[in-house]
């Protein structure tokens, strides 16, 4: 296996594009951040979790690809009309942006107005080591969602890449551990920040163009 950068950058910024959309499994990774409630090992499990999907979709879907070219072509031109409506999707995002709401207590704590009703409000309940790996598992594997992005999505987009697919599929997997790092330093240290519907819109705008981006280059890959 031959190291190729584009090949493993495209597989990078493709997993990153799927997963950047927020959904169960990226707002229970906010959440956790958030209440400072076993924040790493969730990214942990959630990186985990999705790299084996995305090594069952690489390595399975590129055998079935490889028994014929009508299927390569249809896996290939299925996975081109789904990122079409992802990213017409986050587009519309973009444009009506909606809040994140993930009903916890300011990250400052109550303040001297709201401080009189503070011991009503619901506080975060203690989570353990057990349920925190268990919760990840959950909105990682039992979201239909994850499934198809990782496994079927990320698997057929492989097939492209002929001989370098297990090098796109580590690209793809090298994305999904950045993705989950980088989303829960933010978690950490910025807070309620991440309410502010200006970065979600930001990363909207950036998930559509992604999405269009890869869509299109799939389809000359079929020229």
């Amino acid at each position: 296996m031959v190291l190729s950068f584009p090949t493993f950058t495209a597989g990078m910024v493709l997993s990153i594009s799927l997963i950047m959309a927020i959904g169960p499994q990226n707002a229970h990774v906010l959440r956790m951040g958030l209440q400072r409630q076993h924040l790493w090992l969730t990214v942990a499990v959630c990186a985990v979790a999705d790299i084996a999907l995305i090594g069952l979709g690489v390595l399975g879907l590129a055998q079935l690809g490889g028994l014929s070219d009508k299927l390569h072509g249809a896996l290939v031109g299925a996975g081109m009309l789904f990122l079409a409506v992802y990213g017409w999707q986050a587009f519309q995002r973009f444009l009506r942006p909606l809040a994140l709401t993930l009903d916890l207590p300011s990250a400052d704590g109550p303040s001297e107005s709201n401080s009189a009703t503070s011991s009503s409000q619901p506080q975060p309940v203690a989570v353990s080591r057990r349920q925190a790996v268990l919760s990840a598992m959950a909105f990682s594997w039992l979201n239909p969602h994850a499934w198809l992005d990782t496994a079927v999505l990320i698997g057929t987009a492989s097939l492209a890449y002929g001989q370098g697919s297990t090098v796109f599929g580590l690209g793809a997997a090298a994305g999904s551990m950045l993705w989950f790092l980088v989303l829960g330093t933010a978690a950490f240290w910025l807070g309620r920040r991440l309410h502010s519907l200006h970065i979600w819109r930001a990363l909207d705008g950036a998930v559509a163009l992604m999405m269009w981006g890869t869509a299109l280059w799939l389809g000359f890959s079929l020229v």
